[in-house]
């Protein structure tokens, strides 16, 4: 049997535990254990050592002291031939081939073969071997070692239950590591959660926090040492010489997983080509290409010793946390920032255009380029912020995912200011990107007060008509528009819209988002026709530039839906709403923010056509979405709320509509203000609510103000990085 695991699992420790057992055991003397042979088998000169050591002790005939290699011999057909129990140890093996031949055979079948080794490729099965795999701790076997170590060594007090997860969690749940925490936790004395700190800080070596005199456990060795004890075997084993430069590499990234992919993207391919040691000097300056066979080969290599793991040959690449940051330890400084922005230009070049396209593949890039950044100080910001942190903020917003968009974005904006300073390019687009965020998540008055900032400073910095500063005006447009600030927004929008189609053209998608947000300023401000007119240029445009399936293009068929209900095409809208929601479930997925617009628009449509009924059903569901997606203050469940209560009042149930007006107002008047026009729209809705309720009014002769209260998609246009 092999007992096969990375460094730390506690193979050994397995195998010595199972020996002493069967040492120690009271048998009969049929079955009691009369050989233990425990060899170290990193290499064949210490098998044969071994061998010929119990060869002597057993005093067999012929043997030599001369002669280790035949002593050795002779106790392998000892063991074949003899009628007594034995037990013979292989820990450790780096090197399947080099203990082929020395390896035990049962013969009577009175003895058996226990082996450990890092690696789990096929030379150590098949001939009747079984390899088992030996894992982690799972978080409780984690927890309950902490708890046991503890209390059994008389300091029970330094246990503390909700740290303990969380140290578990920060070591990887390596038996290992947990044994040196605990044995540091009774010598030092901090507390669970001083040492956590202490382990997070990047700036502690391992070396320091888990050391050698901690391994009361008798794993041997330190943790470092432990983790990294194959590489030396690798390294031997890997004729790309590559196998160093990719553990450097996937050491900065997520250790639930990374592309396999990003290792042979033409980015990584060329970092690669001068990060790996020459082959002779005097090829020293003559890098030759890498390729893609070069890098698989090398990966395997790091696989079969266990320092990275990977299911099938499509699955990500995981590596575990304490490895990694021991790998990170071994980086030179000097290399680090090299490595780093190397990670991310990979990261950058699998990163899908539009964040639907492969939503798990987005989100999987978006935690290692967070990774990447933790894990290597400012190397990300100097000389400039690298495009992936600007891609994170991009797709969260994409992905509907906007209260992290902004959590992640006043982060960035904080630290690009201390880097850059608050003037510098970079700490603008991080500032927009803000303000953009704030706009998504329903925080208007953020919004519009950071971009009316940022779009100051851009003007002040890189003048009206740049690139980055026309975007930062149509930015500010919507978030009047969404104010309800109608004639500055239209302003804004004209203005944009001219120099976009001057600095870009007819056909540039920022000009086609611009003429978008313009059509929907029109609307809002009542010129219908001139809305419907440029909708429906914009809707040809992007099906013929995007395609038909393009977001932008599902944005702009909504909006020609909406304009045609404001015109009283009422059936024309219901068949295009039914149409964009199925694109939407079927392209973005029945849960994206996008698609919940798509059902609110819809259910509207259907009670402007008269199908109260189904307007009611999809309302209800609507508001359920966007509660559970949005929470209950963002505006588009405002808006939800109030387009539910319109709909229960021209059905009837006039008690419902008056309680969910009330709510409505309520909430206006809290994130919106008293005076707001969505604010004094609600306080009308809740009179003529309360006035059909009490029969004094029909609906249809005091109708309320925000009936429809559709939604057009002017979305702020794509972010500047």
């Amino acid at each position: 049997m092999v007992l096969s695991g990375p460094g730390g699992v506690g193979k050994s420790q397995l195998a010595a535990s199972l020996a002493r057992e069967l040492r120690d055991q009271e048998l009969s003397d049929e079955a009691r254990l009369d050989v233990l042979v425990w060899v170290r088998a990193t290499g064949t000169d210490q098998v044969i050592s071994a061998y010929a050591e119990a060869a002597a002790r057993l005093r067999l005939t012929g043997v030599s002291q001369d002669d280790e290699d035949g002593a050795a011999q002779l106790f392998l057909r000892w063991l074949t031939a003899t009628g007594r129990r034995w037990l013979v140890v292989l820990d450790d093996i780096t090197d399947p081939a080099a203990v082929r031949d020395w390896w035990p055979d049962s013969g009577a079948g009175r003895g058996w073969v226990l082996a450990t080794s890092r690696r789990e490729d096929a030379q150590l099965s098949g001939q009747g071997r079984t390899l088992v795999r030996i894992g982690l701790y799972t978080d409780t076997e984690a927890r309950a070692y902490l708890k046991r170590r503890l209390t059994d060594a008389g300091h029970a007090h330094l246990h503390d239950p909700t740290s303990a997860g969380e140290l578990a969690a920060e070591l990887g749940h390596l038996p290992l590591a947990l044994g040196h925490a605990a044995a540091y936790l009774i010598n030092k004395r901090p507390t669970m959660a001083d040492y956590l700190t202490l382990l997070r800080d990047t700036g502690n070596r391992l070396s320091e926090l888990l050391p050698a005199s901690a391994d009361t456990e008798g794993y041997g060795r330190p943790v470092t040492t432990s983790l990294l004890l194959s590489l030396d075997a690798v390294e031997q084993a890997d004729t790309s010489r590559l196998a160093r430069p990719l553990l450097h590499l996937a050491s900065l990234m997520d250790p639930l997983g990374h592309p396999v992919t990003a290792w042979t993207t033409p980015e990584a391919l060329s970092h690669l080509r001068t990060a790996r040691p020459p082959q002779r000097r005097l090829l020293r300056k003559r890098h030759h290409p890498v390729t893609q066979t070069e890098v698989y080969t090398a990966l395997e290599c790091l696989r079969t010793y266990a320092l990275i793991t990977q299911d099938t040959a499509a699955a990500p690449l995981r590596m575990h946390a304490l490895t990694a940051r021991a790998v990170r330890e071994i980086i030179s400084p000097k290399t680090l920032s090299t490595v780093a922005r190397a990670a991310a230009d990979a990261i950058v070049s699998l990163w899908p255009v539009l964040d639907h396209e492969n939503r798990e593949l987005s989100a999987t890039l978006r935690a290692n380029a967070i990774h990447v950044d933790r894990h290597t100080l400012s190397a990300l910001w100097s000389p400039s912020t690298h495009i992936c942190l600007f891609q994170v903020s991009r797709t969260l917003t994409e992905a509907g995912l906007y209260r992290q968009a902004v959590e992640y974005d006043l982060a960035m904006v904080d630290r690009s200011i201390k880097i850059h300073g608050p003037d510098h390019p970079d700490t603008l687009n991080a500032r927009n990107n803000l303000a953009v965020s704030y706009y998504s998540a329903g925080q208007h008055k953020k919004g519009l007060e950071l971009g009316e900032q940022v779009l100051a400073d851009r003007e002040r910095i890189l003048g009206i008509s740049h690139p980055a500063t026309i975007e930062a005006r149509n930015n500010v447009a919507n978030s009047y528009d969404s104010a309800g600030h109608l004639e500055k927004a239209l302003a804004l929008r004209e203005r944009t819209l001219a120099d976009f189609e001057r600095i870009y053209g007819l056909d540039h998608p920022d000009t086609l988002t611009a003429r978008s947000g313009l059509a929907v300023s029109y609307n809002r401000a009542g010129r219908t026709q001139e809305a419907v007119k440029l909708g429906k240029r914009v809707l040809a445009d992007q099906e013929r530039i995007l395609g038909f399936d393009h977001p932008s293009t599902l944005d702009a068929r909504i909006n020609v839906a909406i304009f045609q209900c404001e015109v009283g095409r009422f059936q024309e809208a219901v068949e295009l709403g039914k149409r964009v929601l199925t694109d939407r479930e079927r392209v973005l997925g029945a849960d994206h923010p996008d698609t919940l617009d798509a059902r609110s628009n819809l259910a509207i449509f259907y009670s402007e056509a008269g199908l109260i009924e189904e307007a009611v059903e999809l309302g209800e569901q609507v508001l359920a979405d966007r509660e559970q997606f949005l929470g209950s203050g963002h505006p588009h469940t405002l808006r939800a709320r109030s387009n539910l209560a319109v709909s229960y009042s021209i059905v009837g149930r006039s008690e419902e509509a008056v309680e969910l007006g009330k709510q409505v107002l309520a909430d206006r008047e809290q994130f919106l203000g008293s005076d707001h026009p969505s604010t004094i729209d609600a306080r009308h809705n809740l009179a003529v609510f309360r006035d059909v309720a009490a029969g004094i009014e029909q609906l249809d002769k005091a109708k309320p103000a925000t009936a429809p209260d559709l939604q057009p998609l002017s979305d702020p246009p794509p972010q500047p990085i």
